[in-house]
C-alpha cells in the first residue's frame, strides 16, 4: 500500500486539542521571554512592545500551520530570532511540520530555526556561559523538537494504517460473506431445480393429457392418475433430499445419495416408462466414472430430458456420451425443435444453473438451435 499523505492521517483538532497546545505555547514563550524581558527593556521599551506584538501575531499565524506548513514554520522561525514570545508558536509549527517527515522541508526549516535561536541567545544572553554551551543547547533543543514531531507523525501514520487495514479487512470479509451467501443460494437453487423440475414436468405432462384427452377409459385414467401420484411422491422425496443439504451442518443425513453416472440407466428407463422417446449412445458403458463428474453428466441429461418434454413433447431425444480420461466427457443431446409455445411454465433458469454447475467442475455448456434441431452440448473434464 502506498504511503498516505499527511492530510489523511492528521485527525482534525477538537477544543481540548487546541486548548492544551495553546497552554504549551504560552509556557514555552514564557520560559524563553521572561528571563530576557528586563534586558530588552534596558535596551529599548519599543523592543518589548515589538516582542509582544510579534508574539501575538505568531499565536494567530500558528493556527494556519496545517494549511501552509512550510511557510508558517519558516516565518515563525525567523520571527523567533527577535521575539521570545514567538518561541511557543515557532516550536509548535516546527513540530507540526516534522510530523510530515519530509526531509527537505525539515532540513531547511530546522536550519533556520537553529540559526534564529542561536541569534536570539547571542543578542540576549541569559548568563555568562561559554559560546559552545549555547550552541549545544540550541542544537539539542532543535533536534529534540524535530524528533518529537517525527515521532508523532510516525505514530499517527501507523495508527491510520492499522485502522485502514482493519477497515479493508472488514470490508473484504463482508464481501466474502456476501459472495458465500450468493454462492450458497445459487447452489441450493440449482439443487432445487435439478431434482424437482424433472419430476414436476412429468406430473404436468400427464396432468395435461388428462385435461385434453376425452377418449380415455376409466382404467387409462386411473393409470395416468397413478403415474401422477408416483411422480408427486418422487418429487416429495427429492425435496426432502434437497432440504437435507441445508441440514448437513446439524449432523443430519440425506435419505438417499446423490446420483452418479451409474444412475443414468434408471433415468432413461424412467423417462421411457413415462412415454418419452429416448435413444442413448453410451460409449462408456459400465466403465468407472468419478462421482462428481458422473453427477454433473447426470444433471445435464436430466435437464435435457426436461426441456425436450416441455418444448418438444413426443419428439425423439438423442443422447450421445463420449470421451476419455485425457479428453474428458462430452454429452450431446439433440431433439427436433417443438411447435408453438410450451404449456409448461418455466423461468429459463435450468440452463443457467446447469452452466454454472458445469463451470464449477471446470467444464462448459452450450445450448442452441442447429437448423431444425435443438442441441445441448456439455463437456466436463475428467477429475477424480
Amino acid at each position: 500500500m502506498d504511503r498516505p499523505s499527511p492530510q489523511e492521517y492528521q485527525s482534525p483538532l477538537r477544543l481540548w486539542g487546541h486548548l492544551w497546545r495553546l497552554l504549551a505555547m504560552l509556557l514555552i514563550s514564557a520560559i524563553a521571554w521572561l528571563p530576557v524581558a528586563d534586558k530588552q527593556e534596558d535596551i529599548s521599551e519599543l523592543w518589548v512592545l515589538a516582542d509582544l506584538a510579534l508574539g501575538a501575531a505568531s499565536f494567530v499565524l500558528v493556527f494556519f500551520r496545517r494549511r501552509w506548513p512550510v511557510t508558517v514554520a519558516l516565518v515563525l522561525a525567523l520571527v523567533s530570532a527577535v521575539s521570545g514570545t514567538a518561541s511557543g508558536p515557532a516550536v509548535l509549527a516546527i513540530v507540526s511540520l516534522s510530523t510530515r517527515r519530509r526531509w527537505r522541508e525539515i532540513a531547511v526549516v530546522g536550519s533556520v530555526s537553529f540559526a534564529a535561536s542561536q541569534f536570539f541567545s547571542t543578542v540576549l544572553p541569559t548568563g555568562d556561559e561559554p559560546f559552545w554551551i549555547d550552541i549545544t543547547v540550541n542544537l539539542v533543543a532543535s533536534v529534540a523538537v524535530i524528533s518529537w514531531g517525527m515521532y508523532v507523525g510516525s505514530r499517527r501514520e501507523l495508527i491510520w494504517t492499522l485502522r485502514n487495514r482493519a477497515e479493508r479487512a472488514e470490508a473484504e470479509q463482508e464481501l466474502r460473506l456476501t459472495q458465500a451467501r450468493s454462492n450458497e443460494r445459487a447452489r441450493i437453487a440449482r439443487e432445487m431445480h435439478d431434482v424437482l423440475a424433472h419430476r414436476i414436468s412429468q406430473v404436468s405432462m400427464h396432468a395435461g393429457a388428462l385435461a385434453y384427452r376425452e377418449d380415455l377409459t376409466a382404467d387409462e385414467m386411473r393409470a395416468s392418475a397413478s403415474v401422477i401420484r408416483d411422480q408427486a411422491h418422487e418429487a416429495l422425496t427429492d425435496l426432502r433430499d434437497v432440504l437435507g443439504v441445508l441440514r448437513d451442518d446439524a449432523g443430519e443425513r440425506r435419505s438417499s445419495p446423490q446420483p452418479t453416472y451409474a444412475d443414468l440407466t434408471c433415468l432413461v428407463a424412467e423417462a421411457r416408462e413415462a412415454g418419452m422417446r429416448v435413444e442413448v449412445e453410451d460409449l462408456f458403458g459400465d466403465a468407472p466414472v468419478p462421482d462428481a463428474v458422473g453427477r454433473t453428466v447426470y444433471r445435464i441429461v436430466q435437464e435435457g430430458m426436461t426441456n425436450a418434454r416441455k418444448h418438444a413433447p413426443g419428439a425423439l431425444l438423442t443422447v450421445r456420451i463420449s470421451g476419455s480420461r485425457d479428453d474428458g466427457i462430452s454429452v450431446v443431446l439433440t431433439n427436433p425443435v417443438g411447435f408453438g409455445p410450451t404449456q409448461t411454465p418455466g423461468a429459463g433458469l435450468g440452463l443457467v444453473g446447469l452452466t454454472e454447475r458445469a463451470e464449477l467442475r471446470g467444464g462448459r455448456l452450450e445450448a442452441g438451435r442447429r437448423g431444425a434441431m435443438f442441441e445441448l452440448h456439455g463437456w466436463i473434464p475428467w477429475a477424480s
